[in-house]
């Protein structure tokens, strides 16, 4: 690996480190009241719009955080902010299960297929900027693993680890962070309401 690939590798680290804080999401979701958490979260949704304002609006450097910024977030939303509203429509539309799994997959799913494209990635998908199939499989196999522990089937678990995967991989222009979150959980809740309708029918 060359000094630059092994350079962009360890920014790319350093960026996807910050989506830990999913899981002080998550937690937090299971251990206090929904209410309680989305209260939580929208308050710090409205601290970094804030910080973001001045970012932007201004010009102004984030302590610490400003070099993690990417290039085309120059003048446009951090991921963080698009992730931040994406976690409180999940806990305020899907159930506890679901949207734990879909907040969980945006973050580690998208860091594994990052992380493993860039070091490992050696098959790349034509028409696709920057994906590479190794990418993408890592980032399945983490959402199936991430799926396993929370939901109660392998269908539900297959379905949401496949729609985050591909929508982390055929995203380019808008935000993931917003996306994956809302796909993957509609669609596992989408698939919960069938399976139930089935078995009721049955």
């Amino acid at each position: 690996m060359n000094k630059l690939k092994r350079d962009d590798l360890i920014q790319e680290i350093k960026r996807k480190a910050i989506h830990l804080t999913s899981i002080i999401i998550v937690l937090t979701y299971y251990l206090f009241a929904k209410e309680a958490v989305l209260l939580l979260l929208t308050v710090y949704l409205i601290v970094i719009l804030e910080l973001e304002y001045f970012r932007i609006e201004w010009g102004q450097k984030v302590p610490i955080f400003h070099s993690l910024f990417r290039v085309k977030e120059a003048d446009r939303l951090g991921g963080h902010v698009f992730f931040t509203i994406g976690s409180i429509i999940a806990i305020s539309v899907f159930s506890k299960e679901i949207a734990s799994a879909a907040i969980l997959m945006t973050t580690f799913g998208d860091a594994s297929a990052a992380i493993f494209g860039k070091a490992l990635g050696r098959t790349w998908i034509k028409r696709l900027k920057n994906r590479a199939y190794e990418g993408c499989a890592a980032e399945f196999i983490v959402d199936v693993i991430i799926g396993w522990i929370f939901l109660p089937n392998w269908i539900l678990v297959l379905v949401m680890a496949g729609t985050a995967t591909l929508v982390e991989t055929i995203t380019n222009k808008l935000d993931d962070n917003l996306l994956i979150p809302l796909f993957s959980g509609f669609n596992g809740q989408l698939a919960l309401l069938i399976m139930t309708h089935l078995k009721y029918l049955n």
